[in-house]
């Protein structure tokens, strides 16, 4: 299945006014169904004795706590609110007790791993941003229950075609169901220009106009999504924060179709050859940088230059424009935060004190004798009880329209931010498959305990967001018949950044970011040399990764092979060129971190290519004494060796499981 983004067009007041009590509908049905079932939740946990003798299936099948249950729950909850049943249908209130019933069973059962969700919550108003439709039935015709999308790609065409090009207008104009160009009654035979339409309610229609990405090479990604109805699966209705548009919120309909995504030629053909390299590969992660090194399967006859060799190694770093760009958005977010918190001290100034300033004024006018100053917006902290809990609690608290305001622009910086780390994620994963092929072994990690030390430093850097796009540039050339993808290897058995490639032990701390072998003479960067060992692992079972374990042998004669001296080479080749001087995340020993430096000069972006396939690096620590009066730069500390990973806890407090670092926990297909 793949999913097609369709934006939709609601200037006109009234469209606009009822998709909003379709979101404000749809929210009070799910909160509804959520207060139940954490209320049965409780009750099931509580019934410890009954689950005991009974069984636990016995207990939840009186408490009501199952999918059938909870749209039970929602029936009712529809039949006692009519007001809900002017923009809600019974398919929808259905479909949103499936939405709540996946929350509870993540909580309810265990995963594979043997961990459990938390306590399901009450979700807020401003995080509900998706109204999930129910599929289409592919056996009966005429069949869908909830959002619909209705036209043909022809018809689309013919109503904003202009020249032979797809032209559509600023404001698109209502669609009414046509057949031919003449009017018709009815949505099913509507052949004209696309729209999402929810029939069924007491309101009436709610016709949605769609507006179809136009401009150079979008038209093959619309035949492939929208040519063939047949393949239209569902539809979702799904809002974003916007301040720029009227009403605040900016809708989208997600199509999902039966069926693959559309892939371009370029992209078809890169893959296409990524799929006859013959060569594996190790992936070294870190919180502030990426290293990639791989080899030929085959080798052929030694030269002079390992790269010639095949020998190819690719680095992944932050540079200094990346992190002057971050320390700008930190201070813009903490410049919006102050501007929050003044405006909650000004429509709540009975719920916090005066602040050290404002008290001592108060003081020298009472003994002056003058009459107190009436303080409109009070500095204080917040009043609160002895044990330090709020009076009042936050939410309620009366916020005004420039609160919501930043509040939205903060939500839409940040979804601009998260898709355009995506983007630039998948833009390197691609330099990397094409450079090493899709045969590559990373370390399985846990990036929890990785953001309890380092938080900012994954902030900066995302090393999930890059591996994950990885591991799907690889999984999409491995499904061209060439490679086994993004392999993960346990750590305890395999230990990349504390051996050398000749089988010697080089124990190393984080603080020590140069291998340096006692045995062979090997010296270089050790995220490379760890990823030169990750090539040479091997799994007897690909989806265990504590089966992992380095095949010294393989390891040794790749060694006696190219040699010492041309691996030395090969790896400094991959470390020459710098692309900035980004500052240290941490340090070691639990130190405090260092403030980030401000760079300035300007160095290229993190995701170009440099030297043999380098994709951004970190500067050489150089063995020369610094001049006078300067401190040598510290060299940023990485966790290399993530230990094993904790017991999960099974208990029903467990919240956010996630076992490991490419672990997408709960990923289900809603049909």
């Amino acid at each position: 299945m793949s999913v097609f983004r369709l934006a939709l067009d609601v200037h006109d007041p009234r469209v606009r006014r009822h998709v909003e009590r379709v979101f404000a509908a749809a929210f009070a049905m799910r909160r509804a169904v959520q207060r139940d079932a954490r209320s049965r939740v409780d009750a099931y946990w509580a019934a410890h004795r009954e689950r005991g003798t009974a069984g636990a299936a016995a207990v939840r099948d009186r408490l009501g706590l199952s999918r059938t249950g909870l749209k039970h729950a929602a029936y009712r909850h529809l039949d006692r609110a009519p007001h809900l049943r002017r923009y809600l249908t019974k398919a929808l209130a259905m479909h949103i007790a499936d939405g709540v019933w996946t929350a509870v069973d993540r909580h309810l059962f265990p995963d594979a791993a043997g961990c459990r969700h938390g306590r399901p919550k009450v979700g807020g108003w401003w995080g509900f941003g998706r109204i999930a439709g129910r599929a289409r039935s592919h056996t009966t015709a005429r069949k869908w229950e909830t959002f619909r999308l209705v036209g043909t790609l022809a018809g689309h065409d013919t109503a904003f075609s202009r020249g032979g090009r797809l032209r559509q207008p600023r404001r698109m104009p209502a669609v009414a169901p046509v057949a031919g160009g003449r009017a018709v009654r009815s949505w099913w035979e509507h052949d004209g220009a696309f729209a999402v339409v929810l029939t069924g309610t007491g309101r009436g229609d709610l016709v949605l106009p769609v507006r179809l990405p136009q401009g150079p090479g979008r038209r093959p990604v619309l035949e492939h999504y929208l040519t063939d109805p047949q393949r239209w699966h569902k539809v979702d209705l799904v809002r974003y924060r916007d301040p720029g548009t009227p009403g605040g919120w900016r809708y989208e309909a997600h199509l999902m179709i039966l069926g693959p995504g559309h892939t371009s030629p370029p992209v078809a053909a890169r893959r296409e050859a990524a799929a006859t390299l013959r060569r594996r590969g190790g992936v070294d992660v870190n919180v502030s940088n990426l290293a990639i090194v791989s080899i030929p399967t085959a080798p052929g006859p030694v030269q002079a230059d390992a790269l010639a060799d095949g020998l190819r190694a690719t680095r992944v770093a932050r540079t200094g424009t990346d992190d002057a760009r971050l320390a700008a958005e930190r201070l813009r977010q903490r410049r919006r935060n102050r501007a929050l918190q003044r405006s909650r001290h000004a429509t709540n100034p009975t719920q916090y004190r005066l602040s050290p300033r404002q008290a001592r004024r108060a003081e020298r006018r009472a003994a002056a004798g003058l009459p107190p100053v009436q303080v409109g917006v009070p500095g204080g902290p917040r009043q609160a009880n002895t044990a330090g809990i709020p009076v009042q609690a936050y939410r309620r608290d009366t916020l005004s329209a420039t609160y919501h305001r930043l509040r939205g622009r903060a939500a839409a910086d940040g979804a601009a931010r998260t898709q355009a780390g995506r983007t630039r994620a998948r833009q390197i994963a691609a330099g990397i498959v094409a450079t090493h092929g899709a045969n590559l072994v990373v370390e399985d990690g846990d990036l929890r305990s990785w953001a309890r030390r380092w938080g900012r430093g994954i902030h900066a850097f995302t090393p999930g967001m890059l591996i994950t796009a990885l591991r799907y540039e690889t999984r999409q050339v491995a499904a061209l018949g060439r490679g086994n993808g993004l392999v993960r290897a346990g750590t305890r058995h395999t230990a990349w950044t504390q051996h050398c490639l000749c089988g010697t032990r080089v124990l190393k701390h984080l603080h020590q970011r140069r291998h340096h072998c006692p045995n062979c003479a090997l010296t270089a960067d050790r995220d490379l040399v760890a990823a030169l060992l990750g090539a040479h692992t091997v799994l007897t079972d690909p989806g265990t990764p504590s089966t992992a374990r380095i095949d010294w042998p393989a390891a040794r004669a790749t060694l006696d092979t190219y040699g010492v001296d041309a691996i030395n080479q090969g790896l400094q080749g991959a470390l020459s060129e710098s692309t900035g001087n980004p500052a240290p995340t941490s340090t070691h020993n639990g130190a405090r971190p260092r403030r980030p430096q401000r760079s300035t000069n300007s160095p290229g972006p993190t995701a170009r290519m440099a030297g043999a396939g380098v994709l951004g690096e970190l500067p050489v620590r150089a063995d020369t004494k610094p001049p006078n009066g300067t401190r040598r730069p510290v060299p940023p500390t990485t966790p290399d060796e993530p230990r094993t990973t904790p017991p999960c806890v099974t208990t029903p407090e467990r919240r956010g499981a996630h076992p490991g670092l490419f672990h997408n926990p709960g990923t289900t297909s809603e049909s």
